[in-house]
């Protein structure tokens, strides 16, 4: 069995796509990691900015959710926004 690596800088350029719906929810922004651990428990991705001084919604996609991660693109299946948690 081939282990295939991925370095955090190169995920965080690969596209965030939701295979339920097709729809395309963004690039990594920042990661959640377990340092007792030293695994990721989940993906931030930004949010819908909703001003010039406000502060945008963060949506985090919990690592459980992550169905393949390919060469260009993170597929997650979300089920519905419920399992994409608004942060």
């Amino acid at each position: 069995m081939d282990l295939e690596l991925h370095s955090l800088n190169a995920m965080r350029n690969m596209e965030v796509i939701d295979i339920l719906t097709g729809s395309k929810i963004g690039f990594i922004k920042d990661f959640k990691i377990n340092c007792d651990d030293n695994k990721i428990i989940s993906l931030i991705l930004p949010g819908e900015i909703k001003s010039w001084f406000g502060k945008d919604d963060e949506k985090e996609i919990l690592w459980k959710d992550i169905i393949k991660i390919g060469t260009d693109v993170i597929l997650v299946k979300t089920k519905d926004e419920g399992n994409v948690n608004n942060i």
